[in-house]
């Protein structure tokens, strides 16, 4: 009997600790966006070019509506668009019939595209689940170590994906962050912000992006990986930032 209510508080305990850590994650989370941008971005038009392609991002309290015009190898340009109704392609004005599993590949693609310029915001998503890992130090800065992943249902495609965000402790901006992803053999990236700059009251940054080959690394460890020089800067992603507008 001591030991059914011994193990009773333990797990009591355990799970305390864990609503504590989530909570804990959801407040650092919060403060980050509020910074960030906050309000702002539920009523922002955001038009940026990222690697020669013109994308743009239109937020109404809850409806979206992002877009990107692309050009493929035989210089046929197509304009696609991802709203709460789904993934649409069109060329020269015409919808463009595609399969099913073309439109959440395309999706997949014009989403993060946005998720990444966006950051932090849409960490607070439903499907978002956030633990507070703990702190460590970069280039003598405190950060907060936090960790995402997705539920299944609304996490899209890649919902098994890992995220890692390293939060400054006092200013609150996402200076580095890490995933580790599974499609086409998987691997583990992790990036730096660099320029950040403050667009309508948004903050934008670009990033130097790296990789390692250990793949059984955690995340939480890539920092002082980066820090010793053990990572491979693999790309410069750079996004011009075109016009931003708040809606009233």
């Amino acid at each position: 009997m001591k030991k059914y209510f011994f193990l009773l508080f333990c797990i009591a305990l355990i799970s305390c600790n864990e609503e504590g850590s989530s909570s804990e994650a959801d407040k650092i989370i919060s403060e980050a966006i509020e910074r960030a941008g906050g309000e702002k971005y539920k009523k922002a038009n955001i038009e940026f070019e990222f690697r020669k392609t013109l994308y743009t991002s239109k937020r109404n309290n809850g409806q979206y509506e992002f877009t990107r015009t692309i050009t493929d190898s035989t210089n046929t340009t197509y304009y696609d668009v991802l709203n709460n109704a789904g993934f649409t392609r069109f060329h020269a004005n015409e919808q463009v019939p595609i399969s099913d599993s073309l439109a959440g590949v395309y999706s997949e693609s014009v989403n993060a595209v946005h998720y990444f310029v966006q950051l932090p915001f849409g960490l607070n998503d439903d499907a978002v689940i956030k633990e507070l890992v703990g702190q460590d130090t970069i280039n003598d800065k405190i950060y907060h170590e936090i960790k995402v992943t997705f539920k299944q249902e609304g996490g899209g495609v890649d919902h098994e994906d890992i995220y890692m965000y390293w939060i400054e402790k006092d200013e609150y901006t996402v200076d580095y962050l890490a995933y580790r992803f599974f499609v086409n053999d998987g691997g583990i990236r992790f990036r730096k912000a660099v320029n950040p700059r403050t667009v309508k009251g948004i903050r934008f940054v670009d990033y130097e992006n790296y990789k390692t080959d250990e793949l059984s690394i955690p995340l939480e460890n890539l920092d002082d990986m980066f820090q010793k020089g053990e990572l491979t800067k693999v790309s410069q992603i750079e996004n011009e930032i075109l016009k931003v507008e708040i809606q009233e």
